[in-house]
């Protein structure tokens, strides 16, 4: 009977885990975590627990008395709710199709003239020499913008052009193209490409085979993604308010620093139903796209 190689100690995700424990303990250890210092004293237990002691009785009206013709503080939060929809469904109109544009350019089946073989000299010239240059330059111009978050985009524009609507739009437009058009080339890359190779052999051109071949098998998979970055956006617009920007997350942080928790928790109710009343509408096209 011929001897069995010995097992390993560790399998790889034993290892793989064990790893990642290893790491966390030294990057707590690195960070200081484990100092007496880090554990909240008995003034921050007390504000938290008076803030979560709120949870449950959200403020319906002011905590204290506002100035002649404020809005009432539902329809202050009502308004602050649909003014963060506004920045973030603004955002994603020009992220959607900058990351579907990127994404085609990134994605390695767009550079593919004709997997048969059948393509012309100059075809294969350039898939031998351009082609690997764009699509690498695309890659790397994909990581850079993905790699800033919308926080630091954020502050480089209002540096640049002061507290506008514009700005935060742009902040959260330009890293969120860059994410929606990696996960796009990848989903396309991984689609079938049966039907595109078909069409390829049938005589249809690059762009053809692409359009009604290749890109059709990714569409599903690429609208539930884009469906889920818009509420990302809608998080990602309520945490420019503070910045000062008109959205729920600047009237939250004016309530806490005035220790009006009641009304903290109104407007995180209100950002909790926005998500959720945005989960049911993508819920509800995803499976309209399906059908």
């Amino acid at each position: 009977m011929r001897d069995l190689p010995p097992r390993p100690l560790l399998g790889k995700r034993t290892a793989v885990l064990v790893a990642i424990a290893v790491a966390a303990l030294l990057a707590a250890w690195f960070l200081g975590l484990f100092e007496s210092g880090t554990l909240p004293g008995s003034g921050g237990l007390s504000v938290a627990a008076n803030f979560f002691s709120r949870a449950l009785t959200p403020a319906l009206t002011y905590e204290t008395a506002p100035p002649p013709g404020t809005r009432p503080l539902l329809l202050k939060a009502l308004i602050a709710a649909v003014d963060t929809a506004v920045f973030a469904a603004s955002a994603m109109s020009i992220a959607i199709p900058a990351g579907l544009l990127l994404g085609i350019l990134a994605s390695s089946v767009w550079w593919v003239p004709d997997p048969g073989g059948h393509a012309s000299p100059l075809a294969r010239l350039l898939a031998r020499s351009l082609f690997p240059f764009l699509w690498s330059t695309t890659r790397l111009f994909i990581g850079f913008v993905r790699s800033i978050h919308e926080l630091l985009w954020a502050v480089l524009f209002l540096a640049a052009f002061g507290l506008g609507s514009f700005a935060a739009v742009l902040a959260i437009a330009i890293p969120y193209s860059g994410i929606l058009a990696k996960v796009f080339s990848e989903m396309i890359d991984e689609a079938p490409r049966g039907p595109g190779r078909a069409l390829q052999a049938s005589g249809a051109g690059t762009a053809q085979a692409f359009l009604f071949g290749y890109l059709p098998r990714a569409l599903p998979d690429m609208s539930a993604y884009a469906f889920y970055r818009f509420e990302c956006a809608l998080r990602s617009s309520a945490i420019l308010g503070f910045f000062g920007f008109p959205t729920l997350g600047y009237f939250i942080a004016a309530s806490f620093e005035n220790l009006h928790y009641g009304e903290v928790w109104t407007y995180l109710y209100t950002l909790f139903l926005l998500i959720a009343a945005a989960d049911w509408w993508s819920g509800a096209l995803r499976r309209d796209f399906a059908a």
